[in-house]
């Protein structure tokens, strides 16, 4: 890309930062929970896949109630691809990524199958709505320990960036199109929960998810120039060690039997892309956000009550550098749950400093709120009015 294309892309970015935040700088929230008002788009329907089904099939009844929002969001991502490359990505995506589906692993390959012949979306767009979140998603998430001991985890997903502005609805397209998809998941195996998860209807992976009384697992994408679309490239030339971001936490939800084992997991394995996980246990001190390149391990960042450190949070930004200046989430979140104390922390407060702006944003499809002990998981579509940041 020419020099003065990167110049123009760059102040354009400030351009819309500097319009949406004129006055939108506000002081934390309060009483926002119950969920209501302006910023509440809706509750999320709950599903059940049985994991005892045939994987071609354990989809069936979400993707047909979801179909038409899927078709709508498919469409979208054709349309903003269109625009870009003059309808050569999709004639590649129809033709080539139908090719990579039966290299993924089992049983990720044959759901995605079973949901590509449900909703009729051809399976190449099906794979390419499986490994978007790869390298497209910007979140918060937070693990917190009360004074009680009780662990709280909770996050915003923020998903769309750059998927085309609508100047009318000063919205995002590709993220209003996702929020009627998402779902609340019961996976259950022998009429038993085994883990639940908050996803988006038609996406086999897990980007927030809770396996009750043992461990709570959220993903944030990493930004980094060993990013995932090398290592999807590698993937697709042949080289096939690492693994699925979103395939793994799905993993380590279903088979880890502890919090240790789960962080042990997903601090070992190579990955296709850098990634930050966000893991919460079930006893004091078991927090703590791991931030991996695609091959190692960089840090694990724990909660620490003897240092006063009682939460981790965490957006898309290594905890020990500054954050991206267009990009300061960070700051407010970690002022606000200061503000809130240890005292006064629970899934209510906390759902106030996620809504809080720039922390929740335009961005923001969903705000998830879990409690390891109860198993509780309960999650919010969202919006944010204006003046709200773009991102």
């Amino acid at each position: 890309m020419k020099r003065s294309n990167l110049r123009y892309i760059f102040m354009t970015l400030i351009g819309l930062y500097s319009h949406f935040t004129c006055g939108s700088g506000e002081e934390c929230r309060s009483s926002m929970y119950p969920p209501k008002g302006p910023t509440f788009r809706g509750n999320v329907t709950w599903y059940t896949v049985n994991l005892d089904l045939p994987p071609t099939e354990r989809w069936t009844h979400v993707v047909k109630e979801k179909k038409a929002e899927l078709v709508a969001m498919i469409q979208s991502i054709k349309d903003l691809a269109g625009d870009f490359f003059h309808g050569k990505l999709i004639h590649i995506v129809d033709k080539e990524l139908p090719l990579i589906v039966d290299t993924l692993p089992s049983p990720f390959r044959e759901e995605i199958k079973g949901i590509a012949a449900v909703s009729d979306v051809p399976l190449g767009e099906v794979v390419l709505f499986n490994i978007f979140y790869e390298i497209f998603t910007v979140c918060t998430s937070v693990v917190v320990e009360d004074l009680k001991g009780n662990i709280y985890h909770a996050r915003n997903l923020d998903f769309g960036l750059f998927m085309g502005w609508d100047r009318k609805n000063q919205t995002w397209t590709l993220t209003e199109k996702l929020k009627p998809l998402v779902v609340n998941v019961d996976f259950r195996r022998k009429s038993r929960t085994v883990f639940k998860s908050t996803s988006f209807a038609g996406y086999v992976g897990i980007l927030t998810g809770i396996r009750p009384k043992e461990f709570t697992l959220t993903m944030n994408e990493r930004f980094n120039i060993d990013g995932g679309y090398i290592g999807i490239l590698e993937w697709i030339l042949g080289k096939r060690d690492g693994m699925w971001m979103s395939f793994l936490t799905r993993r380590v939800l279903e088979n880890a039997t502890s919090y240790d084992d789960a962080k042990d997991q997903l601090a070992l394995t190579k990955l296709l892309a850098p990634a930050y996980f966000i893991l919460g246990g079930n006893q004091t001190g078991q927090g703590c956000v791991i931030t991996r390149s695609r091959i190692n391990t960089l840090d694990v960042w724990e909660i620490d009550l003897m240092l006063g450190r009682w939460y981790v949070l965490e957006t898309n930004y290594d905890h020990w550098e500054k954050p991206f200046f267009l990009d300061d989430r960070r700051t407010p979140a970690m002022k606000c749950m200061n503000k809130t104390t240890q005292a006064n922390i629970t899934l209510q407060t906390i759902y106030d400093v996620l809504s809080t702006k720039p922390v929740l944003n335009k961005l923001t499809a969903y705000t998830s709120l879990m409690e390891v002990s109860t198993g509780k998981l309960e999650s919010y579509i969202r919006a944010c009015p204006n003046p709200c940041t773009p991102w």
